[in-house]
Formats: C-alpha cells, structure tokens, sequence
C-alpha cells in the first residue's frame, strides 16, 4: 500500500498511501518504492512528505495499521517531493542502512530539450540532478565529460515571472558554478525560457541556454537501481 500527494509535472514490495487534493488515500495494491512513486505522480501528485507530528498522526491513521511506502528516500533522507526531511519519526533500529551508497548520477545520451529530459528522468529515474553542493558538482564534472554534446542539462530554471533561478527538486540555488555572463537574474526570457546547462568539458562551469536546444543531460537515480547497475 502506499500513500499520495497531488503535483504538477517511486526493497520489498509494500502498500502505500496517497494525498489527493488534502485528502490521504490507501493504495492497496503492493509495489515496489519506485513503482508506487511513480503510480503517484502518474496519477496524483506525490507520497506524502510527513513533516510533522500532525502529519504523522494523519498518515498512521489512513494507513490502517498496515506497512506503507511514504515518500521518503535516502540522498541522504528527504521527502519525494524533493524537501528535506527534518521532522524524524523513525522507529526504533531505523534506519538500518546508514551506510549506504553516495548519490548515483546516470548520463543519458539521448539529445533532447530540457523539458524533455525533466520527464525523462522523472519517468525513468528521480529527476533531473541539483547541483546544491561543491561535492555534487565534483560528480556532475566527472560524469559530464563523458556527453556527445557540448553541453549537458541540469535540473536548474530561470523563472521570468520572479526574475530567479531555481533548482527542480526544490533547492535554492545557494552555491553556485556559473561560467562568466551567465546566470544573471536580467535573462532574456524572448522568445523561450533560459535552463541551466554544465559545460561537458573545460572548466565545466554552467551555462545558461534556451530550453529548446537538444542536449545529453544527467538523472539521479534511485539508490536501488545504481546498486543494481554498479
């Protein structure tokens, strides 16, 4: 069973529970993680994030008693919806695995605009990569040098609306890698909007592009599927 968020744009198989419009919803039907986040936000919006003890109150309640999948998973630990995970409610001995693997990067060689390549990963694997720290940046320039295109997408936006760029999972662009002229909250936003990119070679700085260029772009994938392909 598994439980739900509502969104605009997933071990063992288990139930899992999902908020639709505010409402949590059991799932009855036992997948794994993957597959149940996937059917959320296929179908819905997300696995719901317990941010709270109230929140936990509520997902404990529709769950009924049974195991389910929520929407928490390690990078380290945070929410599905990409926030982190501060309010903690593990049971005692969890979580069990804390040394586990690093985050996994995949390059996908497909030439594709980003919004192409935001479903692709979504789809396929998390999404597409936020570079928030030096040590993730350190992963992307490893993995980047190995494109066929020049340049390589990053889960990174310009909202002209706000006049500011934004990382998809959520994070506030804090550090930041731009190569000289790039990166300025003045972004041409005529006649489409401007996406981060990672230069595949050189200094390997970002770039800022219009989202309609065809480019190889690099996905985070689940700690299960990078252990499996390793």
């Amino acid at each position: 069973m598994f439980l739900l968020f509502p969104s605009v744009v997933l071990p063992k198989s288990s139930r899992a529970i999902l908020l639709n419009s505010n409402n949590l919803v059991l799932i009855s039907e036992k997948k794994t993680f993957a597959d149940a986040q996937s059917y959320c936000r296929k179908n819905y919006s997300d696995l719901p994030s317990v941010k709270s003890i109230t929140d936990n109150q509520k997902v404990q309640q529709a769950a009924g008693g049974n195991t389910v999948w929520i929407g928490l998973f390690r990078e380290s630990w945070k929410w599905s919806d990409q926030s982190n995970s501060v309010y903690r409610s593990w049971r005692s001995g969890q979580p069990d695995n804390l040394k586990g693997n690093e985050n996994k990067l995949i390059l996908i060689q497909q030439n594709l605009s980003w919004a192409e390549a935001l479903r692709y990963c979504r789809e396929n694997h998390v999404d597409l990569v936020s570079v928030h720290s030096e040590e993730i940046q350190l992963w992307v320039k490893d993995v980047a040098q190995n494109a066929s295109t020049d340049h390589v997408w990053l889960g990174l936006r310009h909202t002209c609306t706000q006049g500011f760029w934004f990382w998809t999972s959520g994070f506030s662009v804090c550090y930041q890698n731009w190569a000289p002229g790039n990166g300025t909250e003045g972004e041409d936003c005529s006649p489409v909007e401007r996406t981060g990119a990672v230069q595949a070679r050189g200094d390997q700085q970002w770039v800022s592009l219009p989202e309609n260029q065809l480019l190889n772009f690099i996905c985070i994938r689940y700690e299960e599927e990078a252990r499996q392909k390793s």
